[in-house]
């Protein structure tokens, strides 16, 4: 056994590891869902596969590692690995996402012999599938959602595969787009196994072997003993999800959480089955909801390691909204896990009131357009995804325009949009009174009104609480609901549905409003001097002051 500080050491060592990885991907990278947003994230694992340490980036995206590396190990033993092999697969039913989203794994050596593995993963602008970005809401079978890739070696020992690499490039739209991000995934892996065997040398390999077995048994320690501090019991709740994007039925997320002993089961076997729209969640994101909550609310410290997911008991229904069979569409798999987030959140505020936020946007709104450049007649493909409000907390306001829980992901700034893509950005804002009311605010949603300026522009996307608002919590009033409304303001006006597929002309203006997020506490106990500031920001209106919050102009009794 290592000693705590060399142990700690090597942790921070090997996440630096990860995070430099995601900055070589970021660096290198062609598409802004890579630069722009970072819908990306980086791990390090053993040499049995088990995740050592994640990088700084998107939550969401890193369960899945679990699940493919126990398929990847059992497929490639170490004999059949060698330095510069690069093995890549989407493969939603083997422990991937969805389509869009490229895992990229690299064996990493030390004096010949097998130390590990560094992976990536990375949502990509295009990977085929009947819409440009494969985000369109309403694909019924996942062969319509893009090119799915087994496990398969994109490089060995260092040498690129001419002949995959033309299957890719012949599926796909864009091909110097995404095949530049699948070699900036390949070159952030060749940092890793140089910077992993770095630290191999430096270190030893007996210590490095022996501090990652103990980071794992750490982090379960550190899980287990969190668990132990919350009161044993089972708790429930459920959330919604809009609809699937085929029929308007509503689907239910229920989930039960029984804490004691050191350990919670998240049973989710009651929620609704598999829907026939892509709203499904896939195995590996459902699991990465269940354990983001448990590490946020238990530990927020805590080493997110496989070590920490060992208390944690994910049970699911095969043939559910949680667990779909193929051919199930998952592009719109977010749908499902955040609403998974949200009720387990929700649950969770019986036990730990201090330590839960009120219900949030609760969804990821994702839109893809895609047609031809009308100044160069050359293809593109411009894919976005949208922030809203994130729930109040017990003890401030909530973030207004951010993305919340899971994925963290940062905005497409409006310059390099209009720089790159025939687009025009002429509204982006918050919503007034989008927030809802409480002693805490929910935080506002945004607004994004973008124009078209070419022709024939296919626009897809998959978003959710049209319908169901965001809740608050203790008092607190929900959020407002999202919209997505095709050139508002004019004759021509007409409300999209959240999930779906259509082919916009030159000029033609979508509107996209992101729902808010619930309050927290009575709205009656919120200082004045709050409300007045919040006034004054334009962040809610005299309407909602007066009725909401008992506010007065000549600041009496309320």
């Amino acid at each position: 056994m290592t000693d705590v500080i060399t142990m700690q050491v090597i942790r921070y060592g090997l996440e630096q590891v990860a995070d430099e990885m995601g900055n070589t991907l970021v660096r290198t990278g062609r598409s802004t869902i890579i630069t722009e947003i970072k819908d990306i994230s980086c791990v390090v694992t053993d040499a049995a596969g088990q995740t050592v340490a994640q990088a700084h980036h998107n939550p969401s995206l890193l369960a899945g590692f679990e699940i493919t590396m126990k398929e990847l190990v059992r497929a490639f033993p170490p004999e059949a690995l060698s330095p510069g092999d690069v093995i890549i697969t989407n493969d939603p039913y083997r422990g991937g996402q969805h389509i869009m989203d490229l895992y990229a794994i690299a064996p990493a050596f030390h004096d010949g012999r097998l130390i590990g593995f560094v992976g990536n993963i990375t949502h990509h602008s295009d990977l085929g599938g009947v819409a440009a970005g494969g985000v369109a809401g309403g694909i019924r079978e996942i062969y319509l959602e893009g090119l799915r890739l087994p496990m398969i070696k994109l490089y060995k020992g260092g040498r690129e595969d001419a002949e995959i690499i033309g299957i890719i490039a012949n599926q796909i739209r864009v091909p110097d787009k995404t095949l530049g991000d699948i070699r900036a995934q390949v070159a952030s892996l060749m940092v890793g196994t140089e910077r992993l065997d770095r630290m191999f040398r430096r270190y030893g390999e007996t210590t490095m072997r022996q501090a990652c077995a103990d980071l794992l048994d750490y982090s379960e320690r550190r899980m287990r003993l969190g668990l132990q501090q919350l009161p044993a019991g089972t708790y429930e709740a459920e959330d919604w999800i809009d609809d699937d994007g085929v029929s308007e039925r509503p689907i239910r997320i229920h989930v039960k959480l029984t804490i004691g002993g050191g350990r919670v089961v998240v049973d989710l076997t009651d929620s609704d089955p598999q829907a026939e729209g892509n709203t499904n969640s896939t195995v590996a994101n459902t699991h990465a909801a269940a354990y983001y909550v448990m590490i946020a609310v238990v530990d927020p410290g805590i080493p997110p390691n496989s070590g920490c997911y060992r208390p944690i008991e994910v049970v699911t229904r095969p043939g559910s909204i949680v667990h779909p069979l193929p051919p199930g569409a998952v592009a719109a798999r977010t749908n499902a896990s955040q609403k998974i987030v949200e009720a387990m959140l929700r649950a969770l505020s019986v036990a730990v009131p201090d330590r839960v936020t009120a219900g949030s946007h609760g969804q990821i709104s994702t839109s893809g357009f895609g047609g031809r450049d009308p100044s160069s007649g050359a293809p593109f493909v411009y894919t976005d995804i949208q922030g809203g409000g994130s729930g109040a907390r017990p003890y401030r306001d909530g973030r207004d325009g951010q993305d919340s829980h899971l994925p963290r992901f940062m905005n497409t700034p409006v310059e390099v949009l209009e720089r790159q893509f025939p687009m025009r950005i002429e509204r982006y804002e918050f919503i007034r009174d989008s927030g809802g009311p409480g002693l805490y605010r929910g935080g506002l949603a945004l607004r994004r009104d973008v124009r078209v300026l070419a022709d024939r522009v296919s626009f897809a996307r998959y978003g959710d609480r049209h319908r169901f608002a965001p809740q608050g919590l203790f008092g607190g009033l929900p959020g407002s609901c999202g919209a997505i409304v095709l050139n508002p303001g004019t004759p021509a006006e007409r409300r999209l549905a959240s999930k779906g597929l259509d082919t916009l002309g030159a000029g033609d203006l979508i509107s996209m409003r992101l729902p808010g997020a619930g309050g927290y506490g009575d709205p009656r106990k919120r200082p004045r001097e709050a409300v007045e500031a919040d006034l004054r920001d334009d962040k809610i209106s005299r309407e909602s002051a007066l009725r909401d919050y008992g506010w007065t102009d000549a600041g009496g009794a309320r």
